[in-house]
């Protein structure tokens, strides 16, 4: 689990269903900190105290940590346009919704989405179910067979690099065949989606919008 998430807290345990818990790894966690195999510390707020990573972990996190608050500890982003960073956009990745680099789910809860009118649809850590990240936030969420899609913004600048981005997955033959007919919980056709996914090359059909891979 280490060598997975890179920081082993009780969220990602849970999401694994190790047999025993939390409480059944923690002795051996306690272990190897002893054994200097991997320190145990407050690394990220929020996520309980009991925190066990390894120490190449430690020292990537301390250096984004460093980039992030830029010269002086200005907080500017990299990418963001301020005196710390570049033009660069955030890198827009398509993971397996329980993939550990996904943290949703497991060391994060899943962010609730504005005027949520999905009808009771839900993501989860399902096999088969996948999550577009920009930037490490979550954008979209596919359901297992890539009918349905849940998504946390509505704005293009969002939208459509993670439309580009999971058509990308189809042509290169991670997903094969995507058909999205329901967005949001209403008809592909009635969100913001349908212009987002229509500019990444998906073609309308009666069921839906359809990418070939």
């Amino acid at each position: 689990m280490l060598e997975r998430h890179g920081i082993v807290t009780r969220g990602a345990v849970v999401a694994e269903r190790v047999p025993g818990g939390f409480g059944a790894l923690y002795g051996v966690l306690r272990a190897m900190e002893e054994a200097g195999q991997c320190r145990r510390g407050y690394f990220v707020e929020g996520l309980g105290a009991a925190q066990f990573a390894l120490p190449g972990a430690v020292d990537r996190m301390r250096a984004f940590a460093a980039e992030i608050a830029g010269p002086g500890g200005s907080g500017d982003r990299p990418g963001s346009g301020g005196p710390a960073g570049s033009t660069s956009e955030p890198p827009v990745v398509v993971l397996a919704a329980a993939d550990p680099a996904s943290p949703y789910g497991a060391a994060l809860p899943w962010p609730d989405r504005p005027g949520d009118t999905a009808g009771g649809h839900r993501p989860g850590r399902k096999a088969g179910a996948l999550v577009v990240l920009q930037g490490g936030q979550l954008i979209l969420y596919v359901e297992r067979g890539g009918k349905s899609l849940l998504s946390w913004s509505s704005e293009p600048s969002e939208l459509v690099p993670a439309a580009l981005r999971l058509a990308s997955a189809v042509r290169e033959g991670a997903l094969g065949r995507l058909t999205v007919e329901r967005a949001d919980g209403a008809g592909v056709y009635d969100s913001p989606l349908a212009q987002a996914l229509a500019d990444a090359g998906f073609r309308p059909t009666p069921r839906g919008l359809r990418l070939r891979g």
